[in-house]
This record gives C-alpha cells, structure tokens and sequence, in this order.
C-alpha cells in the first residue's frame, strides 16, 4: 500500500480547476481511488455531480481516459470496455495490464444504475465500482434517493408539520452487493485515506468484480461548512452511522472500531439538514436515529463474528 507522501507524489488523475463546490467530498474520493492503482485506468463516470462539475464542455479536468455515461450506464459501459479490452488481450493486440473503473453518485447507484450494475458484476466482468455517496440527488436540486439516512431533510422529503424529513431507513447498497457473491465489497469514507487506499488495492487485485460505497460529504446538500467535510466523514465512523467494512471472498470484516463509540448527535448536529432533529422537544425522533444506528451496527458485528463490544 502506498504511503502519504507516495501518493502525493502521484501525477494527479483530476487537476484543479474543476467547478466542484468548496468543500465538496467527491474530488478526494476519485483522487484517493485512482492514485492508489499502479496500473493504467480507464475510468468510466455517471451522470452527477462529478461529472458535471469536471467535463464542463471543451474542458475536462481528467487527466486520465474518461468516458461519460448516462445516469443509469456507467456500469454497462466500463463492462463492455473490459469485455472489449479482454479480447483484444486474446488476440494480442494488447500486452499490458489495464484496471477498469466507474464512478457513480448515489443517484445513479442505489436508484437509477442499479440493474446496470447488478447485470454487470453478475456477469462477472474484472472492473472496480465506486459509489461516492453523499446521501442525495444533490446536483439537481437536493431531492432525497434511497441512500438518504431516515430523519434528514430534503426538498422532497421535507421536514415540518406534516413530517419531521425521510421516514425511511438508508438502503444498505453494499450488503445488497455483497450478496451478489462478487470476490471483494467494501465500505469507507474520504477521511479515512488508509482505509481506503487499502481497500482500493485490495479490490483491484481480485479476479473479479469489485464495489467500494465512499462516503462523501456534500457542504450545500448538508447545510455544513466547507472546512468541516473531512470531520464530518470522520464523525460517521465514530458514530458508526457509516461504519467501516469489508466483505472478501464472502468473509465480513470489520476494519475500523471505535474505541469510544459516539452519540449520534455528535454527527448530526453540525448539519443543516437535521436541525429540526434538534428542535423536536420530546427527543424522539433523536432516539429514533439513534436506535436505527445501533440496530444496523450490532448486525455488522454479528456479520462479522464479533461481539457486542466490538472484540471478537
């Protein structure tokens, strides 16, 4: 695995210059993910923040192959890439090592690229899946999508009278993945450059298809102050409301444990979108938050062989 100091001496797979907004999680996300593959990309991206923000038309801020996809196809296109890069190796036209990788939002993930993605690791295709998931469909207009956590506040899941934000729970997207039997899945954040870089190299090393799900902050959609992205991804591991894991080979692993588990406000609290959590004097939709993000990380320490605590 790389070092820090390696990888900033990397050539840089998505310059400045980009029209991101300050703050945003995604440009780490893609920089943390490509600089730690020593072979040549092709990278495949879909529709979203991302890709509106790099690829403003005659600019592109890649500087590595990228091909722009619809919401729905990133997945379907990287896989007909490799399909095609495994013939040409057959009939030796190509000689040399090529990793594969698509980028999609949550968006165009766990709602609108979900079939694509599930039919092409299905079929078994050697390319790397990363979801930067920022928890909404931010870049037209902060509607929520199903990677959006119960209890946040977006323009279509508002809160007020009627009801206090989402009222359902997260979709688990990398379970729904691991249960695809694919040889590597993993869950990280883009505070957490080890962890990730590891799991990167990890997943590019198997035989197979693999999905990272990164979590990456989003200043506007979450109501947060820019310089506050990189603690608040740190923030959702400590409080395990985005814990830290691998699934290798069909073998569940947890990779990061806090030593002092935090409250779920510590997370919260700094972020627009859950302020009316704050403001409901009885507390229970809180508690309610709360109780969710104990429930799913006790099952992820039983999936794990691990006890209540933690330790095995």
């Amino acid at each position: 695995m790389p070092t820090l100091k390696e990888l900033a001496r990397r050539p840089n797979p998505l310059t400045g210059g980009h029209s991101a907004c300050a703050g945003c999680g995604f440009p780490q996300a893609v920089r943390l993910v490509l600089m730690s593959i020593d072979e040549p990309v092709v990278v495949a991206g879909a529709t979203g923040c991302m890709e509106v923000t790099t690829t403003t038309y005659p600019n592109t801020a890649w500087t590595v192959p990228f091909i722009h996809n619809a919401f729905e196809n990133a997945a379907a296109t990287i896989s007909g890439v490799e399909a095609a890069y495994q013939a040409l190796r057959r009939k030796g036209k190509i000689d040399r090592e090529i990793r594969f990788v698509a980028f999609g939002g949550d968006g165009g993930t766990y709602d609108i690229g979900l079939q694509s993605l599930s039919g092409a690791v299905e079929r078994g295709h050697r390319f790397l899946y990363v979801c930067y998931d920022n928890q909404a469909y931010m870049n037209t207009g902060i509607q929520r999508s199903s990677a959006t956590p119960f209890g946040a506040s977006t323009t279509t899941s508002p809160a007020g009278d009627v009801v206090p934000g989402k009222q359902q729970r997260r979709k688990d997207l990398t379970a729904i993945m691991a249960a695809h039997g694919i040889p590597y899945v993993a869950q990280s954040t883009i505070a957490h450059w080890q962890d990730l870089t590891r799991k990167v190299k990890r997943a590019t090393e198997v035989d197979g298809p693999s999905f990272i799900n990164v979590l990456a902050p989003c200043r506007l959609g979450w109501g947060t102050d820019p310089s506050q992205t990189i603690r608040l991804a740190e923030l959702a591991a400590e409080t395990c409301a985005w814990p830290l894991f691998e699934v290798d080979h069909g073998q569940w692993k947890v990779t990061y444990v806090p030593k002092n588990k935090l409250a779920i406000e510590e997370y919260l609290k700094p972020q627009e979108r859950f302020r009316h959590v704050f403001e409901d004097e009885t507390g229970q939709l809180l508690a309610a938050i709360q109780k969710d993000v104990d429930e799913q990380w006790q099952a992820l320490l039983a999936r794990a062989g691990l006890g209540k605590d933690g330790k095995a």
